[in-house]
């Protein structure tokens, strides 16, 4: 699991800062989701590593523009590249209607499908490998965070081990690698775990914008390896986040102490702190690492691999 922030900015786009998207790529299926979809995440997907023949799934917290102006003119460059797969999109109630309305007055066709799911609490999305989940944040619109849970991989199968007690290779393979037991022509009941090692325990991320501190931000946030969590505003300016239902620098820091998150990065930065005007983005991370360490800001295009435990 690969995040790669696209944009880093909030409200507006700045000249080092685009607005909100970030990529999440499942390396081991060479998939794409992508995390909201401000104006420009398309050029900004030009200028990075992410394919956009890749992208399967786009996720949407909610429907300020920041965070989805891009994403209509995504879709019709994709259609129009001849992207031949569907697209899953999830997102607020009011979503499709400004899908269908967008394409409705500019005329726009799909060639390819694109199937608008809902928000709702809980379970979003489940296969074979992966779960996200989803929870309602507190900003001035309906907003949701995400939570993306890899599922948990059995051990490394001893082949070797399974050729000495005479398992024939083939469908018992699979079944002993998936931990089943299974009882061979002789008799002997063979037990899966006694072949694997200890089970590959997933991988947790958690994206969290646009909100003020909240104990839902908490909750979906529980264990997670990685959380990315907006900071919009510096800890001096915490009335200001008050008021838009925004977060400082140290309310991320708390809800990543709160959760015994692994690993928080910092997103979603006013262009009030830019380079140049009093406060910068530094005093953010310095006030944030003084309640979680493990604290780093992210910066477009800066990738980052989840580690596995």
């Amino acid at each position: 699991m690969e995040i790669t922030f696209l944009g880093t900015s909030s409200g507006v786009p700045t000249r080092s800062r685009n607005v909100s998207s970030v990529a999440l790529r499942l390396t081991q299926r060479g998939e794409v989701w992508l995390f909201d979809c401000g104006e420009g995440t398309q050029h900004q997907l030009l200028r990075s590593h992410i394919k956009t023949s890749q992208i399967r799934r786009i996720f949407i917290t909610h429907m300020h523009g920041d965070h989805i102006f891009g994403l209509m003119g995504l879709l019709a460059s994709m259609g129009l590249a001849g992207e031949p797969h569907p697209i899953d999109i999830y997102g607020p109630p009011s979503l499709d209607d400004y899908l269908q309305a967008c394409t409705r007055y500019s005329r726009t066709h799909f060639s390819y499908p694109v199937k608008v799911h809902k928000h709702h609490p809980g379970l979003l999305y489940e296969d074979e490998e992966y779960v996200v989940r989803c929870d309602r944040l507190e900003h001035r619109v309906p907003a949701f965070g995400y939570r993306v849970e890899e599922k948990d991989r059995p051990g490394h199968f001893n082949v070797e081990k399974a050729k000495a007690l005479g398992i024939p290779s083939g469908p018992l393979y699979g079944k002993l690698k998936r931990g089943e037991s299974v009882t061979l022509p002789d008799g002997r009941c063979i037990r899966g775990v006694e072949l694997c090692g200890k089970p590959q325990i997933g991988r947790k991320v958690v994206y969290c914008t646009d909100t003020v501190y909240c104990e839902n931000a908490v909750k979906l946030s529980r264990d997670a390896d990685v959380l990315i969590h907006e900071a919009t505003f510096a800890h001096q300016d915490a009335q200001l986040a008050y008021q838009r239902l925004h977060s400082t620098s140290t309310m991320a820091a708390q809800v990543a102490l709160g959760a015994g998150v692994r690993q928080l990065i910092m997103t979603h930065f006013s262009p009030r702190y830019a380079p140049g005007n009093g406060t910068d983005l530094s005093q953010l991370l310095e006030e944030a690492r003084a309640i979680f360490p493990n604290t780093e800001m992210a910066r477009d295009f800066l990738s980052y691999e989840v580690p596995k435990r």
